[in-house]
C-alpha cells in the first residue's frame, strides 16, 4: 500500500486529465492496476520457499534476499515517475494558485479527514501480516497458502472496484461508499466465528469482493468537493491521518492475538469500520459532488 507523499499527488495530478463524468471510472482503473500489483506481490511472499533449495540459500537468506528485490522495484518506479510530463501538474482552468493549500473548502477536509481516520484506525486491525498469523494460529494454514487466498483477495477487490463507476453514477459516490462497504464489514466481524478454514475464507473472499469498491469512489468524492487548486492539499490532508490511524492499530491487534487465538482484531476491525460508514452517511450524504447536483437538475 502507498501511504507515501506520492498518492496524493497522483490522486490531484490524475483528476486534471479527465472530465468530472469520468473522474471515478478513471480512479477504478487506476486502483484495479494497483490491486492486481498487491496480489502479485501477495504471491511473491510464496518465493524465498520456493527459490531457497534452487540457489542453495537457507530461509533466513532467500528472506533477505527479497529486500533487494523489493529495492530493484523502487528503482524501476523511480524510471517510471522520470518519465512523466511536467505539463500534467499544471491546471488550466485556475491561473492563480491559493494562498493556502486549502481555502473555502478546509472544514469538509478536515471533517472527511476525521472520518476516513476511523476507517484506516479499523482497517490497521485487520492487516494482511496479523491475518496470515491469525490463520495460522487458528487453523494452521501456511505462509504459501496465506500468499494464495491475498491473491484471490486481492484479485477480487481489484476488479469489483471496475463497478464502482456505474454504482456511483445510479447511486451516488456517498451511498456506493457506504452501502457497498457494510455487508463486507459484517463478513469481517463473522470471520472469526466461522467454526472451519473454508468457512472463514468464504467470508474473506465475500469481504474482499465487496470492500474495496469504496476506493475509487471515496477518492474521487474528495477531488469532487473542493474547488481545483486545493486538490493536492485535500489529497494530502485525508491521507496523511489516515495513514497514521493505521499505523495505532496493529501494535494493539498483535497484543490481542497473543492473549487470544479466538480473532478479536477482525471483529474490532469490522466494527469500527461499520461506525465510519454509519457516520459518512450521517455527516456527507447531502453534500453533492456537482455532477450529480447537475445529473439532479436534469433529472
Amino acid at each position: 500500500g502507498d501511504v507515501s507523499v506520492f498518492l496524493p499527488l497522483e490522486q490531484s495530478l490524475l483528476t486534471t486529465t479527465t472530465p468530472a463524468p469520468s473522474r471515478t471510472a478513471l480512479f477504478a482503473r487506476y486502483s484495479l492496476i494497483a490491486g492486481l500489483a498487491a496480489a502479485a506481490g501477495a504471491q511473491a511472499a510464496a518465493l524465498p520457499a520456493l527459490a531457497a533449495p534452487w540457489l542453495g540459500l537457507t530461509d533466513k537468506g532467500a528472506i533477505q534476499a527479497m529486500f533487494l528485490l523489493y529495492a530493484a522495484t523502487a528503482i524501476a518506479v523511480l524510471a517510471i515517475y522520470r518519465s512523466v510530463s511536467p505539463a500534467l501538474g499544471v491546471d488550466k482552468a485556475s491561473s492563480q494558485p491559493p494562498r493556502t493549500p486549502l481555502g473555502p473548502s478546509k472544514r469538509r477536509v478536515y471533517r472527511l479527514a476525521a472520518v476516513f481516520s476511523i476507517d484506516a484506525l479499523g482497517g490497521g486491525f485487520g492487516v494482511q501480516s496479523l491475518l496470515a498469523l491469525w490463520l495460522y494460529q487458528r487453523f494452521g494454514m501456511t505462509v504459501a497458502e496465506a500468499g494464495t487466498l491475498f491473491l484471490c483477495t486481492s484479485l477480487l477487490g481489484a476488479f469489483s472496484q471496475l463497478a464502482a463507476s456505474r454504482i456511483a453514477a445510479r447511486f451516488g459516490l456517498i451511498n456506493t461508499m457506504a452501502f457497498t462497504h457494510l455487508p463486507a464489514n459484517l463478513l469481517c466481524i463473522l470471520v472469526p466465528f466461522m467454526p472451519s478454514l473454508p468457512l472463514a475464507v468464504a467470508c474473506l473472499l465475500g469481504r474482499a469482493a465487496l470492500g474495496s469498491m469504496d476506493i475509487p469512489a471515496r477518492v474521487s468524492y474528495v477531488m469532487a468537493v473542493v474547488s481545483p487548486p486545493e486538490r493536492p492539499a485535500a489529497a494530502s490532508v485525508t491521507n496523511v491521518p489516515r495513514s497514521l490511524a493505521s499505523a495505532l492499530s496493529p501494535a494493539l491487534a498483535g497484543y490481542m492475538l497473543t492473549i487470544s487465538s479466538f480473532g478479536w482484531p477482525l471483529v474490532v476491525c469490522g466494527m469500527l469500520k461499520v461506525v465510519y460508514d454509519l457516520t459518512l452517511l450521517a455527516m456527507f450524504r447531502s453534500v453533492k459532488p456537482p455532477e450529480e447536483v447537475t445529473e439532479k437538475g436534469k433529472t
